[in-house]
């Protein structure tokens, strides 16, 4: 099942993605809901960032290659950090490329959505936990982030920087999906979920020790090999089998585009 947020004539809405069509839902896909009558054709609504989180997490120098990339060796434990919720954009939402920017990097990633709160979960039990899963685009000021010291705070967490969507997929193993990232329709980064250094349940177990996970909550699985600038004008797109595409442009701070 692929769970959207939408608006159409200025009504937000949950729905479930279908062929060409939106079935407009009533009730909380994070608690329970129901199918309604109202059917909408996907050309006529607009796509939303599918969850209002109220924190994002992403998790860092989690695929083996990306690893070997940046001359580092695989962490013995997940390692995190915060995005603003600030900081998070739907389908066809523009990035915006900041003017204080030199260098803006496009990180293409499996995100994971919480269904409930979460907190001191086992890993046998996180499944409990998760709603689902989508496309996400760690977007990332590179400069910025190997400022001495490290931080990985100031350069990742600009407007605009957090790009998810355009589903929430139920039925898919997390740990067996193949993602691609593709800049102006090439592919700059492509790679499984079965080369992560950490799964699924053990960043969630992980995490959910460290903090409460809240229903809506976005946990950012990690970039594989490939990252890269982007520059404005440019058409970045976050693949993922199964799931589908999460498209957006850049624009610029200064002139809006």
């Amino acid at each position: 099942m692929k769970f959207v947020r939408f608006e159409h004539h200025r009504a937000v809405a949950y729905g479930i993605l279908g062929a060409g069509e939106v079935t407009e839902l009533s009730g909380s896909i994070f608690g329970s809901f129901h199918e309604t009558e109202r059917r909408h054709l996907l050309s006529e609504v607009l796509l939303l960032a599918p969850a209002t989180p109220t924190k994002i997490v992403c998790i860092g120098q989690n695929y083996l290659e990306h690893v070997a990339e940046i001359g580092s060796t695989p962490p013995d434990e997940p390692l995190f950090f915060l995005k603003p919720p600030t900081s998070l954009i739907g389908p066809g939402d523009e990035i915006v490329y900041p003017h204080i920017a030199t260098r803006v990097d496009f990180e293409g990633e499996l995100a994971i959505v919480i269904r409930r709160d979460m907190k001191n979960v086992p890993k046998a039990s996180v499944g409990d936990y998760v709603l689902g899963y989508s496309c996400f685009n760690d977007i990332t000021e590179r400069d910025l982030v190997n400022v001495k010291p490290l931080n990985l705070t100031l350069g990742k967490s600009f407007d605009t920087f957090a790009a998810f969507g355009p589903c929430i997929e139920t039925d898919v193993d997390p740990d067996n999906l193949q993602l691609r990232t593709l800049l102006n329709g090439k592919v700059m980064q492509e790679d499984s979920t079965r080369d992560c250094v950490f799964d699924v349940a053990t960043i969630l177990s992980f995490l959910s020790e460290r903090m409460t996970l809240c229903a809506g909550d976005i946990v950012a699985t990690g970039t594989p090999k490939g990252i890269a600038p982007m520059k404005v004008g440019d058409v970045v797109e976050v693949e993922i089998e199964k799931i589908g595409r999460l498209t957006n442009v850049v624009g610029s701070e200064a002139s809006g585009r």
